[in-house]
């Protein structure tokens, strides 16, 4: 299935569900960043996604970037959180999904890189590499304000 990213975009269908979700910034022991390239816009993310009853945020967080990457990770802080309502997703299937997620740090444990049915790609990245990297604002945001050493403003 395949998503689009709508941020700030007047043209943007009306959203019809909200979905709590979990993203991680993985930082290894050399300072780099693990993305992957999703399958659903190709473009280079973070992992993440939606949480499922029965867990916490951050463990969601850990689940999916096994999930999508490979790699184990364990959550050391967090990042920021993500709830614009002018950021949507309109999904094929006609959900459009406003943005509520919470990103958190986190560092590797174990595993191997791996890709998934959810991803094309995955590797460690050099912070300064990731700039030229296409990829959606909202996840660019997300990497800024980990740099940065900033929380996001509230909205």
């Amino acid at each position: 299935m395949s998503r689009r990213d709508y941020e700030d975009d007047p043209n943007a269908p009306e959203a019809n569900s909200l979905v709590p979700a979990a993203s991680a910034v993985v930082v290894d022991d050399s300072g780099r960043i693990l993305l992957q390239r999703r399958s659903d816009n190709d473009m280079w993310a973070l992992p993440g996604g939606v949480m499922h009853i029965g867990e916490s945020l951050p463990d969601c967080a850990a689940r999916e970037t096994l999930e999508e990457t490979g790699i184990e990770v364990e959550v050391t802080g967090i990042v920021g959180t993500y709830t614009d309502p002018r950021h949507v997703f309109a999904y094929d299937d006609g959900e459009v999904r406003q943005e509520f997620s919470v990103c958190f740090l986190a560092r590797p444990v174990g595993g191997e890189l791996a890709v998934s049915d959810e991803s094309t790609d995955v590797r460690w990245f050099e912070p300064a590499d990731v700039d030229e990297l296409p990829m959606v604002p909202s996840i660019r945001k997300r990497l800024n304000d980990w740099r940065n050493g900033t929380m996001p403003a509230l909205r």
